[in-house]
């Protein structure tokens, strides 16, 4: 890998930690210490990834991820300590990939490191004898553009958030459990949990109704999600 991960923390310690940790297993790192210095990093070495702690001095790590999000989809890992519950699912909301509770092994934030980049990679439009275009009522979506409008208006989706809706509007009929959604975004056995996908499927309601999109996804309880009936109209969820 020719990008480096970026290692974002204010605690000396544990950015040498995970740089030596990200190190063994390959990979290049960077380090900031805070979230300013974070941005400038950002610019400077076009990271392949960043892992990023919640609390820091002069900006913090959600204000941070909300940055990375509103300028494009460069894969992100929340560091929170374990009283930072509110914190990590805004974090997921803001559309960080994943997150680990301080205090963590190097091993497993190695290893989310790893998958989040896999699944990244694996983040690809579906193959040309696929469809390119869905609609759905008043929303749709292209695939080649990763574009999703509803209506004329369009509006900004995390690849996550894009792979769940473009899952569900290819089979608007079905209805997929969490763990179906999960291994059509990252094939079977991926680990990502359903409180993660149940943080996708909010964030998305939320982006939709703030355009009248009230329907866009249902829940079937005990089940999992389908596709509303995206006419803008009051959603049986």
């Amino acid at each position: 890998m020719t990008q480096p991960i970026l290692i974002v923390d204010d605690e000396p310690h544990i950015r040498e930690l995970l740089a030596f940790a990200l190190g063994k297993a390959g990979y290049a790192t960077v380090e900031a210490a805070d979230g300013e210095a974070a941005l400038e990093a950002i610019a400077a070495h076009k990271p392949a990834l960043v892992v990023l702690d919640i609390n820091m001095p002069r900006l913090n790590g959600l204000d941070v991820c909300r940055r990375i999000r509103a300028e494009g989809q460069l894969p992100v890992l929340l560091l929170s300590s374990r009283d930072d519950e509110i914190d990590r699912v805004l974090g997921i909301e803001l559309g960080a990939d994943d997150y680990v509770v301080k205090p963590f092994s190097p091993r497993e934030v190695t290893a989310r490191v790893a998958a989040i980049l896999r699944r990244a990679s694996a983040a690809a439009p579906p193959p040309a004898e696929e469809a390119k275009l869905v609609s759905h009522g008043r929303l749709s979506l292209e695939a080649d553009a990763w574009r999703a409008a509803w209506g004329e208006t369009e509006t900004a989706l995390t690849v996550t958030e894009f792979g769940i809706l473009w899952t569900l509007a290819s089979a608007p009929r079905r209805v997929f459990t969490r763990d179906a959604i999960i291994d059509k975004l990252r094939g079977p056995g991926f680990a990502l949990t359903d409180r993660t996908i149940d943080s996708h499927v909010r964030n998305l309601r939320a982006k939709f109704a703030r355009l009248g999109g009230v329907d866009v996804v249902e829940t079937r309880p005990g089940v999992g999600y389908r596709l509303g009936a995206c006419q803008g109209q009051d959603a049986q969820a």
